[in-house]
């Protein structure tokens, strides 16, 4: 899979972490910043991220801040994407198989390194269910 991921200053170690461990399983990975612990705007991240993936179709996005909820807030603005806030492998399962989710947020203050490896797993293995669901999110993107 191809991702592309940002964050803010308060999700810089484990946007790092991320990368790395996503390279190790075999992903294409663009980091999109910051690169240091300097003070950034979240919506600012969450627009690159969210332009990459409206533009690079098969690809998905990643946004991390300190709780994840900023980002989510501001990925969802743009019209085609579908974050989803997860905290766990649960959520990261469903957000894939039913709401065909494109950008997965998660908060540095949050979670661990090790259930972001169980969330990186669950949203890598997961695929959309289609089915019942699809009419669901045809109505989402609707939403305008």
């Amino acid at each position: 899979m191809k991702f592309y991921i940002a964050t803010d200053h308060a999700g810089v170690d484990l946007k790092d972490y991320t990368v790395e461990l996503l390279k190790e399983k075999g992903h294409e990975v663009v980091d999109l910043g910051p690169f240091s612990k300097e003070r950034v705007d979240y919506p600012d991240y969450a627009e690159k991220v969210s332009k990459a993936v409206l533009t690079d179709k098969e690809s998905h996005g990643i946004l991390i801040c300190g709780s994840g909820i900023g980002m989510s807030m501001a990925a969802n603005r743009h019209s085609g994407i579908r974050a989803a806030l997860c905290h766990d492998a649960y959520t990261a399962t469903v957000a894939r198989g039913h709401n065909d989710a494109n950008v997965l947020c998660f908060g540095e203050r949050i979670i661990g390194k090790g259930v972001a490896e169980s969330i990186l797993d669950a949203w890598c293995a997961g695929s959309f269910d289609g089915g019942r669901h699809t009419g669901r999110v045809e109505k989402i993107e609707a939403i305008h």
